[in-house]
């Protein structure tokens, strides 16, 4: 057992992205369990990674947001970075951390709302590279972190203002999209996106928010919607030109953020003759990083940790 007062680790966990174009062909066949990605999919996603600077910043994010927590965490803590699908793994962040000597491990994944196959993929890779050796238990949500949900409001309040006619704007929250049979086990996703949402809502007296999903899997099964794409169509049609995207499901720039919605949403926008505007994404936000510490101390006092 771990000395009282001991030093606890902390693994800040995100899904990881290439590093450069030649890295998207491997970290694709990572995310799909080893299985050959098609040649036409990799060159798109390649172009993707092309028009945002032909690599993924999330690892630099990330790494600024975990700095950041283990500052406002302080000295009882020691705060590693691991990834779910691209260098440093999961499994390095663990190695690292035995190495150091710990015994006990708090794991938080940067995406503030639970899902199985989400969290629950985190979740498996962090307790198969912790084994017996550690001590773990993981943060699953946090989406109600009031920091959290201050932090995203503040967002909203400040890109409102860059049109002309702020209550006129169409708000829309978004969050990456996954299969629709994670209904079927009572997955607490939808509900938890719709909750954090409706709080935001109701923090800034918004009326007549509209919630969309993002950035669906290539694959043929039926994906969360509606798809933000169709939203902003319905959007048009009913008279809306500006529409403001809060990614509330994102907490740092990448291509979801990058791409799906500054290149490709943005050009739909402009055929569609609207105005489109997003949030800032929160990367080391004050209140993001103020909301990670927090449930982190709890996570450690509920074990009787600290």
């Amino acid at each position: 057992m771990a000395e009282e007062g001991a030093p606890l680790a902390v693994l800040v966990m995100a899904y990881g992205g290439p590093d450069t174009i030649d890295d998207v062909e491997p970290y694709l066949q990572d995310i799909r369990g080893g299985r050959p990605t098609k040649p036409q999919l990799v060159e798109e996603i390649r172009a993707r990674y092309a028009r945002i600077g032909g690599r993924s910043p999330i690892l630099e994010h990330t790494r600024a947001q975990a700095a950041a927590i283990g500052r406002t965490l302080g000295s009882r803590y020691r705060v590693h970075v691991g990834m779910r699908h691209w260098h440093p793994y999961i499994r390095d962040g663990v190695a690292d951390i035995k190495r150091a000597g710990h015994r006990r491990l708090i794991g938080v994944v940067m995406a503030p709302h639970d899902s199985s196959m989400s969290i629950g993929a985190y979740e498996k890779k962090l307790l198969e590279a912790a084994g017996p050796d550690l001590e773990t238990t993981l943060v699953r949500s946090w989406w109600a972190n009031p920091h959290f949900l201050g932090a995203v409001a503040a967002r909203i309040t400040r890109a409102l203002q860059r049109f002309p006619r702020p209550q006129d704007v169409q708000v829309v929250f978004t969050a990456h999209s996954l299969p629709e049979r994670i209904r079927e086990s009572g997955d607490p996703y939808p509900e938890e996106l719709s909750a954090s949402a409706t709080a935001v809502a109701q923090r800034l007296g918004l009326d007549g928010w509209r919630f969309a999903y993002q950035s669906a899997g290539a694959t043929p099964e039926p994906w969360l919607g509606p798809d933000v794409r169709d939203l902003m169509r319905d959007v048009a049609t009913h008279g809306k030109n500006a529409l403001l995207v809060v990614p509330i499901g994102f907490v740092c720039d990448h291509v979801e953020i990058l791409y799906d919605i500054d290149v490709e949403c943005q050009a739909l926008a402009q055929r569609l003759g609207m105005r489109l505007e997003r949030t800032d994404s929160l990367n080391d936000d004050p209140g993001l990083v103020t909301a990670v510490a927090e449930v982190i101390r709890e996570a450690a006092a509920a074990r009787g940790w600290i």
